[in-house]
């Protein structure tokens, strides 16, 4: 019997999936990875699903993953080291990375270093300027890449292994995600509007 489709936006992803297979997964890592703003990580884990499901291998997801993940990050960091400022200057903000959110991110990336190269995976935004930054900082490239094959080993290592997992008992998980998804939404719903109703108040006061 054929697994049921995909929940949200994975679902989206669905078709590349079945088209392109690991090639979607090698080119959404690589492109996300040196800064371009693509659902790397998404189409990761919906491969980890659709092979958790019996469509893909496992072990070609996190392989593939993988190596895109680290050759990805060394392209952003060329990109940082000999592009330089006036380069991101130019273009940056055609990937969201404006000069405001690089000078906090190279701040931070100065403060912590290669904890940074690691972490900065699990992290939206920082993803995928990790490389640019770390290059515009002159890290060394050793330790840049030392530090981004472990980062790159856990976040492919997490994400595919929990994928996988839910790909295994997706016929029981989607039944449960569809049952329960308005009242998940309704809660949000609930939730953005209170925050809104603390906020208006504060911003009346203040004006």
């Amino acid at each position: 019997m054929a697994p049921p489709p995909l929940p949200g936006v994975l679902a989206d992803l669905a078709p590349v999936l079945d088209r392109f297979g690991y090639l979607a997964v090698a080119a959404l890592v690589f492109v996300e990875d040196f800064g371009l703003p693509v659902p790397g990580e998404t189409a990761m884990i919906a491969a980890a699903v659709y092979a958790g499901a019996g469509r893909l291998n496992i072990v070609v997801v996190a392989a593939i993953a993988f190596l895109a993940a680290v050759l990805g990050d060394n392209v952003g960091y060329i990109v940082g080291r000999c592009g330089g400022h006036r380069l991101i200057t130019r273009w940056g903000r055609y990937v969201l990375l404006t000069e405001e959110r690089l000078a906090k991110a190279e701040v931070f990336f100065a403060r912590h270093g290669g904890k940074i190269v690691t972490v900065a995976r699990f992290i939206e935004g920082l993803r995928q300027a990790n490389g640019i930054i770390a290059g515009l900082a002159e890290m060394p490239w050793r330790r840049f890449l030392a530090f981004n094959i472990l980062g790159a080993a856990l976040w492919v290592g997490a994400w595919v292994s929990l994928g996988d997992l839910a790909g295994q008992h997706l016929n029981t998980l989607y039944p449960a995600i569809q049952r329960y998804e308005l009242y998940l939404l309704a809660a949000a719903v609930v939730l953005v509007g209170a925050f809104l109703a603390r906020r208006l108040p504060r911003n009346e006061r203040s004006r």
